[in-house]
């Protein structure tokens, strides 16, 4: 065997191996992580620049437990925060993935989904909910009734528990939408 074949076979095989196997680790890394903060996520939405007044939803009574409903378990907040102008709202909400909190900003508008974006996920699995190529399917969805979205949202393959979350955070934004601007 000549010199450079055992360069090759001793030093630049192994190393590709080793770099491969760190990629291929690291991705979980890289995925996980706050990819918004919400006052930049509020500072786009609202393109004037002016965020409307923070104000408050309180989760008692009925709307407690409508929200237990949709989501399948309580609500682990007394309080949501919401940013209204006119009939279009913003939320930025909460939900457990697998094991942690992934962050989502909703903005409604009459009474239909105009944007969903990740601001921050958690956990090692499930991270594609966050690319615009699954996010984009909830634009123009509405609530069918209180027991669901009028659209079927596509999956993602060992992403289901996050897009389960997703979903279920989306029929949530759009519950409470209708029930600040009913009133």
């Amino acid at each position: 065997m000549n010199y450079p074949n055992k360069v090759a076979q001793k030093i630049i095989w192994p190393g590709f191996f080793c770099l491969a196997i760190l990629l291929c680790a690291s991705q979980p890394a890289f995925s996980k992580g706050v990819y918004k903060t919400n006052e930049q996520f509020l500072q786009e939405i609202f393109h004037e620049g002016i965020i409307p007044e923070t104000q408050v939803i309180w989760l008692s009574g009925d709307l407690k437990d409508e929200i237990k409903n949709i989501l399948g378990h309580p609500y682990d907040k007394l309080r949501v925060k919401y940013w209204q102008k006119k009939n279009r709202t913003a939320w930025v909400l909460e939900e457990i993935g697998k094991e942690k909190p992934i962050t989502v900003g909703f903005v409604v508008n009459d009474n239909e989904l105009e944007n969903v974006e990740v601001l921050a996920f958690r956990e090692s699995r499930g991270w594609e909910i966050k690319h615009p190529f699954f996010t984009r399917q909830f634009k123009g969805v509405a609530l069918k009734n209180k027991s669901g979205l009028n659209k079927n949202i596509d999956g993602i393959t060992g992403a289901t528990l996050s897009v389960s979350a997703m979903t279920r955070l989306s029929q949530m934004a759009l519950y409470l939408h209708q029930h600040v601007t009913a009133q």
